[in-house]
Order: structure tokens, then C-alpha cells, then sequence
């Protein structure tokens, strides 16, 4: 039981740290030019292939982590994203008042996902997904119905037909 439940948790974790980056990158791959030149406008450099590894990392990167594909090499690379993406767009202390404020608590929002991410890539995607499938996890089963005292296992004859 206590596995079951386990196995629910971290599928229910997986898809939240998935519901943090998928939208995004959905949107962002409908638009890949228009992120291109946002980051242009931000100074970045090669915006044009920033804004696709970009658009690759949130979009199949959550995809991975809800499938279980990967666990360890998804959560690192997820988790460098989210701290690059902190860094680099909540730069806080460029702010001053209410900005500022709202940049470090993105900021910290952002590392807090890193870290989650790293959980995931340590403790690995449970029994219910890809990676568990393939080591063999056991399925979930029905209940066996209670067997009874009776000998041959509570088996009944067949009822005769009525003639």
C-alpha cells in the first residue's frame, strides 16, 4: 500500500513540475520568431538559437518528466534551465521598490523549481511511468475477493439445469 502511494505522490509531483515550464513552452513554440526577438531586444546573444534550445527544453523536457523518460538526465538539464532562467530574466537587483520585490520573488519561485527538478532527478519517477514500466515495476492489481473456510477454495457446483 505504502508504495501505491508513493508511486501516486511523485506522479502527482511530476505533473506539477511539468504544468511549470509545458505551457510556456508551447506558447513559445507557436511563436519561436517572436521569442527570438524578444531576446534580441534583451541583448542576448544567437537569440535565434537561444529561443529554439529554449522552446526544445520546455517543451519536451515536461514531457519527459510526465512520462518518467530519462528521470536523471531530464532533471538536470530542467533543473539548469530554471536557474539560468532565474539568473538571467529576474536579475532583482537591477530593481529598486515593488520591482524589485516582484523580480526576487520570481527569481526564488524559478530556484525553488531548480530544486524540485534535482528531487525529481535523485529520487527518479516512481513505479507508475516509463522508467518503472521498463525496470519491471509491479502493476496495480485488483483486490483478490476473501477466500473462505470451505475446502477447494469456496468453489461451488454447478447448479443442475431444471428439467
Amino acid at each position: 500500500m505504502l508504495s501505491r502511494a508513493q508511486d501516486g505522490t511523485l506522479l502527482a509531483a511530476r505533473l506539477l513540475l511539468a504544468a511549470a515550464l509545458l505551457p510556456t513552452g508551447i506558447a513559445r513554440a507557436l511563436n519561436v520568431s517572436g521569442f527570438a526577438l524578444t531576446l534580441a531586444g534583451a541583448g542576448m546573444p544567437f537569440p535565434n538559437g537561444v529561443a529554439t534550445a529554449a522552446v526544445v527544453v520546455q517543451v519536451f523536457g515536461p514531457l519527459a518528466v510526465v512520462l518518467g523518460v530519462l528521470p536523471r538526465l531530464t532533471g538536470l538539464a530542467l533543473a539548469a534551465f530554471s536557474a539560468v532562467t532565474a539568473v538571467m530574466l529576474h536579475a532583482f537587483w537591477q530593481y529598486t521598490g515593488p520591482a524589485l520585490v516582484a523580480e526576487r520573488t520570481l527569481m526564488l519561485a524559478d530556484l525553488g523549481l531548480a530544486g524540485g527538478y534535482l528531487i525529481y532527478a535523485l529520487m527518479g519517477p516512481g513505479g507508475w511511468s516509463w522508467d518503472g514500466w521498463r525496470a519491471g515495476a509491479p502493476a496495480p492489481r485488483a483486490k483478490a475477493a476473501p477466500r473462505s473456510g470451505v475446502k477447494g477454495g469456496g468453489k461451488r457446483a454447478p447448479a443442475r439445469a431444471a428439467a
